[in-house]
C-alpha cells in the first residue's frame, strides 16, 4: 500500500484549501482513513478519519467545523477541505490508512503517505 499526500501549499488566514490522498496498489475502500498533522517541534496529532465507506467521521475539536474529510473510493482517493485556515493550522499533514476501523489513534494505521506542508499566512 502506498499513499501519496498531495495539496499543500501557501494558504492565506480565511481562504480554503483541499488536501488529497491517493492509494496505489491496493482498493482504499478496504480502509479506514485518517489525516495528522505535525506543527515544527510538536507532536503528530490526529485532525480527522472517515470510515471505510465515508458514511461515518471524527474530527479533532481543534478543526471541528472548519475541516471536512471526505473520500472517493472509485478513484482511491480521500480528501481534507480546510475552510478558514489558521495560522496554529500550520503544519505537515499526513494521511494514514488502517484495515481496523476508522480511529484517532495513530497507532491503529500502518499505512502512512509522506505528508504536505501547508502554510497559513496571517
Amino acid at each position: 500500500v502506498q499513499l501519496q499526500a498531495s495539496g499543500g501549499g501557501l494558504v492565506q488566514a480565511g481562504d480554503s484549501l483541499r488536501l488529497s490522498c491517493t492509494a496505489t496498489r491496493t482498493r482504499l475502500s478496504a480502509y479506514g482513513a485518517g489525516w495528522f498533522r505535525q506543527a515544527p517541534g510538536k507532536e503528530r496529532v490526529f485532525i480527522a478519519s472517515i470510515s471505510r465507506g465515508g458514511g461515518a467521521t471524527d474530527y479533532a475539536d481543534s478543526v471541528k467545523g472548519r475541516f471536512t474529510v471526505s473520500r472517493d473510493n472509485a478513484k482511491n482517493t480521500v480528501y481534507l477541505r480546510m475552510n478558514s485556515p489558521k495560522p496554529e493550522d500550520t503544519a505537515v499533514y499526513y494521511c494514514a490508512a488502517t484495515l481496523m476501523a476508522y480511529s484517532s489513534d495513530s497507532t491503529r494505521y500502518k499505512y502512512w503517505g509522506q505528508g504536505t506542508l501547508v502554510t497559513v499566512s496571517s
